[in-house]
C-alpha cells in the first residue's frame, strides 16, 4: 500500500467505506500524501504533459482569445485576469505575452489565481513574473470588475461522485476493504438518488453514472460572477458534449495508466468532464453558455496554423518540433478532438471567437 492507501485503509476499518468523491478529493489534496501537494507532475519527467507544456502557441492564443472578447466588452480599464488550476503558470505567462500586444489592456493590474498547492504557488509567481493573488476558491475572486477567466485541465481533478445501477435502482460506489485488508470498490447497501440522469437515456443494471457537485458548484458561481459583474470564461479539458453512462475514473503515473487504488497519493487521479453539466450549472447561475466546441476547432479558429508558420519561420531548427506540436494539439486523433473547449459570458455580450457556429 502506498502512505495514503494504509492512512485511508485505518479509517475505512473504523468508520466504515468512503465515497469516491472522499478518495479521489484525498488523492490529491491530502494534506500530507496528496499527489498535488508532494509532486511535480508536469513535463517530460513527470506524470504528464498539458497543452500548455507542449507548445508556448495554446498559451498564446489563449491570450489573444481574452483580449478579444476585452475588447468586445468595451475594454474597460478595470477587469481581472482569472486563472482556474494554473499548474506551473507557463499558460498564463503566454497569455500575458499575446495580452502585452493588445492596445491598452490593463496587464498593470495583479493576476488571479485559484490554487490550493503552497508549492505550486511559489512555482506560478516566479513563471509568470508579474503581481500574483492566490484564492483557494472562485468565491474569493474580487467582485468589483469583469472577470476574464480561463481553466485548462481544471474541472477533471475535481471529485466526482459514482452511482451504479442496480435491479434495486442506483447504490453508491464507495471504496472498502477486501478479505485481505486491501482497498477495494463496492456499493453502499442504501439506494441512492444520483440525480442529473443524462436526457432520454434508460439505466440498464450494471450502468454507471457519474457527477461531479464540485464542478457544477463552480461552474454556477462563474455563471453568477459573470451574469453580475461582467465578463467570460473559457473552460478547456477532457471529455464530452453530452454523455451518458460511464466509468471514466482513471489514474496516470509516467505517462500510463495506473490501477487508482494501487497508486493513491503517487498518480494523477481523474475523470471526463461532462460539459452538459457545466453548461447548465452556469446557465442556472445567469451567464450565456457556448459550445462546446472540439480543442482543435477552437485552436484553428485562432489562428494557430498561421502562428506555427511564423514560429517556424523565426526558427528554422525547431520547424519539425513545432509542426508536431501543433498537430498534437489539434488533429482529431489526439487533443484536437478528446478536448472541448466552454465558454461562458455575460448574456448580453457578444458571441465570444470560436463558438459563432455550432460545431
Amino acid at each position: 500500500m502506498t502512505p495514503l492507501a494504509a492512512s485511508l485503509a485505518s479509517r475505512i476499518a473504523l468508520d466504515g467505506p468512503l465515497p469516491v468523491s472522499t478518495v479521489m478529493a484525498e488523492a490529491l489534496s491530502h494534506p500530507r500524501f496528496g499527489y498535488y501537494m508532494v509532486r511535480e507532475p508536469f513535463g517530460s519527467a513527470g506524470d504528464f504533459i498539458t497543452a500548455p507544456e507542449i507548445s508556448q502557441m495554446f498559451g498564446e492564443l489563449l491570450g489573444l482569445w481574452l483580449g478579444a472578447v476585452w475588447m468586445a466588452m468595451g475594454a474597460p480599464a478595470a477587469v481581472h485576469l482569472v486563472e482556474l488550476g494554473p499548474g506551473r503558470g507557463t499558460l498564463m505567462a503566454d497569455a500575458r505575452r499575446s495580452l502585452a500586444r493588445v492596445p491598452g489592456f490593463p496587464l498593470d493590474r495583479p493576476v488571479h489565481l485559484v490554487e490550493t498547492s503552497a508549492r505550486l504557488r511559489a512555482i506560478q509567481a516566479a513563471t509568470i513574473k508579474a503581481p500574483v493573488v492566490h484564492h483557494d476558491h472562485v468565491d474569493q475572486l474580487p467582485g468589483d470588475a469583469p472577470l476574464l477567466v480561463v481553466a485548462n485541465e481544471f474541472f477533471d481533478a475535481l471529485p466526482i461522485r459514482q452511482f451504479v445501477f442496480t435491479p434495486r435502482g442506483f447504490h453508491e460506489r464507495v471504496v472498502g476493504l477486501d478479505a485481505a485488508g486491501a482497498l477495494c470498490f463496492g456499493l453502499a447497501p442504501a439506494a441512492a438518488e444520483p440525480g442529473l440522469l443524462p436526457a432520454h437515456d434508460r439505466p440498464a443494471p450494471g450502468d454507471l453514472l457519474e457527477w461531479c457537485p464540485a464542478g457544477s458548484d463552480i461552474a454556477r458561481t462563474l455563471g453568477a460572477r459573470l451574469a453580475r459583474q461582467g465578463g467570460a470564461a473559457l473552460l478547456i479539458d477532457y471529455g464530452a458534449a453530452h454523455r451518458g453512462f460511464a466509468d471514466t475514473l482513471q489514474a496516470l503515473a509516467g505517462h500510463a495508466y495506473a490501477d487508482v487504488l494501487a497508486t493513491l497519493g503517487q498518480a494523477d487521479v481523474t475523470a471526463h468532464v461532462n460539459f452538459t453539466h457545466l453548461a447548465e450549472a452556469a446557465a442556472a447561475g445567469g451567464a450565456r453558455a457556448h459550445g462546446p466546441v472540439t480543442q482543435g476547432q477552437l485552436l484553428a479558429a485562432l489562428g494557430i496554423d498561421a502562428r506555427a508558420a511564423r514560429l517556424a519561420a523565426a526558427n528554422p531548427d525547431k520547424r519539425e518540433t513545432v509542426a508536431r506540436a501543433c498537430e498534437r494539439l489539434t488533429a482529431p486523433g489526439q487533443m484536437g478532438s478528446l478536448f472541448k473547449a466552454l465558454a461562458l459570458t455575460h448574456p448580453a455580450l457578444a458571441v465570444p471567437p470560436a463558438f459563432e457556429s455550432p460545431p
